[in-house]
């Protein structure tokens, strides 16, 4: 065989080494990408991509056979009463319940392939992402934002499956908001013995009366719960005092296990106590109790606890306080956590901290969420109807005694209940605190961040009562009786000014301010007009006067 004779045995070699090659490489960016992608939780959808591949499983979900919309058309003419249609929608709610489902991770054995896994749990996910679907194109039903990241639910998987026992981080101002019921029947489907613990946060936010309405529930229900403040017991550890919003309520008067906040002590041997009582059922039950998907604990002496919840409901300053010292960033703006981490406290005892998760609930609007720390106020771009939402839970007596303004009291013409509108109560506080743009008009973008801010933090006292219970006790107990009198006595002052007044130049009045509010009129004509025709008549008088007598 020649030099220059070409040989088809070698170039098959070095084709099949350079193929090997290339699927190493591939494969090795693969792993890379999977270990160094930062997790961003998605909410809503707003690149282009994500719109097409929206549409395109939207135009595979629904055939031609699908029924049309319900539109609610009264043909008889009535209208339909804002009750009728508020009893419809929980009707709907209710029988679409059991579809609002945390994505389960496919069941899985150590021997398969990442591949393999991976492939799994994104069929698993798109099946649950199609089910949601459904519900979007539901009229009836308003689903709210949540997440939409694999990666972030992967966390959330590991973490039930690590768990011992399982915390649910939950606001005290409105508990049933922020707990998600599926996620405890999700925590029953991996391991039978399993129990999730409600921790009632920010629980110094409540007056002791309504956290004994609140434990009457919980009980009633079978909930295991909690009342705890991370705040507080920070404070504490610190050698600082929190001052409490309910100037009658200490943080630890009640005695009662059930209504009393504990302090830092008390809930890790609480949280230890519940975790080996499930080891120990765990272990007296059959060896085989646990399905595969479970990641054991039997070889390791601690029992886990896994901290899990919607962003900014306190799970990274819980895990601080609990600790001692601050190990996970903490942050007004909801997302932080980005993965799961956990921490040993002793020997017997481990924590284990997840990302913030969406969960998708029904009747709650973007703007509510907003306004319950859920999605990040910095990222708001209708401040109004975000501050419509405070506005319309809080009494007008407590915004005004809080910030110390006076918002404008409702026209003749309008219901003397309505609460303030979002207009009036970011012009005012514009007013009072010197906020103005750039253009000169008042800066309504700050002063919504802050009042949301507020409201978040507590500032604004507000809170929610159990079901069942009248909305006077839900809202208007925020400030003390004296405040309420003082604010009466200044309406029957108004009132009464108000009636010493003609009643023909209060009707006028009126009707120029409804002129104005409507565009039927301009300022120019209401305050030019009526005082320029006397100073012209007096003139032309005492011009008649004046000639006959020169």
């Amino acid at each position: 065989m020649g030099k220059n004779e070409k040989t088809g045995l070698g170039r098959a070699l070095v084709r099949q080494h350079n193929q090997l090659v290339q699927q190493t490489k591939e494969k090795g960016l693969m792993y890379k990408r999977q270990q160094k992608k930062v997790l961003e939780s998605v909410t809503e959808v707003s690149d282009i991509d994500a719109i097409v591949e929206k549409a395109d499983e939207a135009d595979r979900l629904f055939s031609l056979d699908h029924p049309a919309p319900n539109l609610l058309i009264d043909l008889d003419g009535n209208e339909i009463t804002p009750e009728q249609r508020r009893e419809q929608k929980r009707k709907e709610e209710a029988l679409h319940a059991g579809s609002l489902r945390v994505p389960r991770r496919p069941p899985w054995t150590p021997q398969m392939s990442v591949e393999e896994l991976d492939n799994n749990e994104r069929q698993a996910f798109l099946t649950w992402r199609r089910s949601l679907a459904r519900l979007e194109e539901n009229d009836k039903l308003l689903l709210t934002p949540f997440e939409k990241n694999l990666d972030i639910w992967r966390q959330l998987w590991r973490v039930v499956e690590r768990s011992d026992l399982l915390v649910m981080v939950v606001d005290a101002r409105d508990p049933l908001f922020y707990r998600c019921p599926d996620l405890e029947v999700y925590a029953r489907e991996v391991d039978k013995h399993k129990r999730t613990m409600l921790l009632v946060n920010k629980a110094d936010l409540l007056p002791l009366s309504v956290r004994e309405k609140w434990a009457q529930y919980f009980r009633s229900q079978g909930i295991l719960f909690v009342f705890w403040s991370a705040k507080a017991a920070t404070a504490a550890t610190d050698g600082k005092s929190l001052s409490s919003p309910w100037t009658e309520n200490s943080l630890q008067e009640s005695e009662d296990p059930d209504t009393k906040i504990y302090g830092r002590i008390e809930l890790l041997a609480r949280l230890q106590s519940e975790a080996e009582e499930i080891v120990k059922l765990r272990k007296s039950g059959s060896s085989g109790s646990r399905s595969g998907n479970v990641v054991g604990n039997s070889a390791s002496s601690n029992v886990v606890v896994g901290f899990v919840g919607y962003p900014n409901v306190g799970k990274s300053s819980t895990i601080n306080a609990l600790v001692g010292q601050k190990k996970t960033g903490v942050t007004s703006t909801p997302g932080k956590t980005k993965h799961f981490q956990t921490l040993i406290m002793s020997d017997e005892l481990m924590l284990c901290d997840c990302p913030g998760l969406v969960f998708p609930s029904f009747s709650s609007s973007r703007h509510e969420m907003i306004a319950s720390g859920v999605l990040p106020i910095d990222r708001m771009t209708e401040n109004r109807e975000a501050v419509q939402v405070v506005a319309n839970r809080i009494p007008r007596h407590v915004i005004e005694a809080v910030y110390r303004i006076d918002l404008p009291k409702p026209k003749s013409y309008e219901l003397q209940s309505r609460p303030p509108l979002a207009a009036e109560f970011l012009r005012v506080y514009c007013a009072s605190r010197g906020y103005v743009a750039s253009s000169g008009l008042p800066d309504e973008t700050r002063a919504a961040r802050q009042i949301l801010k507020d409201y978040i933090d507590g500032k604004l006292p507000h809170y929610q009562m159990p079901p069942g219970m009248t909305e006077e006790d839900a809202v208007g107990n925020c400030l003390s009786e004296q405040h309420k009198s003082d604010s009466s006595e200044n309406e029957h002052s108004v009132d009464d000014e108000g009636a010493d007044e003609p009643e023909l130049d209060h009707v006028l009045e009126d009707l120029n301010s409804f002129d104005l509010a409507n565009g039927l009129a301009t300022k120019k004509k209401v305050t030019v007009r009526k005082p320029t025709a006397p100073i012209n008549n007096t003139k032309r008088l005492k011009g008649r006067r004046i000639a006959p007598g020169g």
